[in-house]
């Protein structure tokens, strides 16, 4: 709103000020998002190097702070190569279409109270919508290439991120069940009169939502598709500078975009545990921040210590085991919300 008002107290109409006042107001949320991508991208590599007992990046900048930036100028000044037999145009939109849907989910993801570009009733089925439309860039880029290895890794790649999105929705619904709405500013809320859901018979749902986020964005022990311990990088193998940075960059946003929507649905969102001082008096975006980092601790700390999955066990853990207790668990949420505790 003070945005609106200062274009309106320039002379502009509302019109133009409150398209001006997004405009701006989304382009400093994606500076956020990427400069905070960068230190996150850092911080899984110290975290990775730190189990292996080694340094990790230390010498660009202060403790290697800006080794995620050279890293990035060295992508943008290296050469877009383009296979002679690819369909070029497919070949590069595939990463622009990957990144532009893992940056759209944050449009509806709130920070903090009032903290968010779009409060949408229908937010979390938005998230669910564009975490499921970047499969067709891993297919783009598969298809694109004229690869037989990017091809059917780009196919075991839509294989391995459709069979967890099943067990995702479920979990979403049990959430839905809990809070009685599809606002995540509103399921925030719900948390702050009943608790954190975490605590409550959905902790079932939080373990499947977070094992299913490690399937989704191919991070280990579900990286059978990059396994970039072997030098190999699946659908994308063909690419190199910015396009493979665009990849690189969707992965990152994917995941702390479910750590955000974990954070939302499963820990109070920006709430504090008890709302007693002086955890109250702590800024619910310092407890919201708080959380993500968390969980993408835990997300890189289990790169370290589980081995990885064969692509079979992989699949029969989607759906013989997290489909089966996610759809039971559906029905025992709403047989709870229905007669045990009718009034959540």
């Amino acid at each position: 709103m003070a945005l609106i008002s200062f274009f309106e107290w320039l002379g502009l109409p509302y019109g133009w000020s409150w398209f001006l006042s997004q405009a701006v107001l989304i382009l400093v949320f994606q500076v956020v998002i990427l400069v905070s991508i960068a230190f996150i991208l850092l911080a899984d590599r110290k975290i990775w190097a730190a189990v292996q007992m080694r340094r990790g990046p230390n010498v660009v900048g202060v403790f290697g702070l800006l080794q995620t930036f050279a890293d990035l100028f060295k992508f943008l000044f290296k050469e877009v190569i383009i296979p002679a037999g690819a369909n070029k145009v497919i070949f590069m939109i595939a990463p622009l279409v990957t990144a532009t849907l893992a940056f759209a989910g944050w449009a509806v993801m709130p920070v903090n109270e009032g903290w968010v570009v779009a409060d949408i009733n229908v937010g979390i089925l938005y998230l669910f919508a564009m975490s499921s439309l970047g499969v067709y860039g891993v297919i783009m880029a598969g298809w694109a290439s004229n690869s037989k290895y990017a091809f059917f890794a780009a196919l075991r790649a839509a294989a391995q991120m459709v069979s967890y999105e099943v067990s995702i929705g479920f979990v979403i619904i049990t959430v839905l069940l809990f809070a009685g709405s599809l606002n995540l500013t509103a399921i925030v809320h719900a948390q702050a009169q009943h608790g954190w859901f975490v605590a409550s018979i959905l902790f079932p749902m939080f373990v499947i939502f977070f094992i299913s986020t490690l399937a989704e964005t191919q991070r280990p022990p579900f990286d059978l598709l990059e396994a970039e311990s072997e030098l190999v990088a699946g659908f994308f193998v063909e690419y190199s500078s910015t396009p493979f940075l665009l990849f690189f960059l969707g992965e990152y946003l994917s995941i702390v975009l479910l750590c955000s929507l974990m954070t939302v649905m499963f820990l109070g969102g920006w709430l504090p545990p008890f709302d007693i001082f002086p955890l109250n008096a702590i800024p619910g975006l310092v407890w919201f921040l708080g959380k993500v980092l968390f969980l993408f601790f835990m997300i890189a700390m289990v790169k370290a210590f589980v081995p990885r999955y064969r692509y079979d066990q992989l699949m029969r853990l989607g759906w013989k085991v997290f489909l089966p207790v996610s759809l039971v668990w559906v029905i025992l949420t709403a047989g709870w919300v229905t007669f045990i505790q009718p009034g959540m």
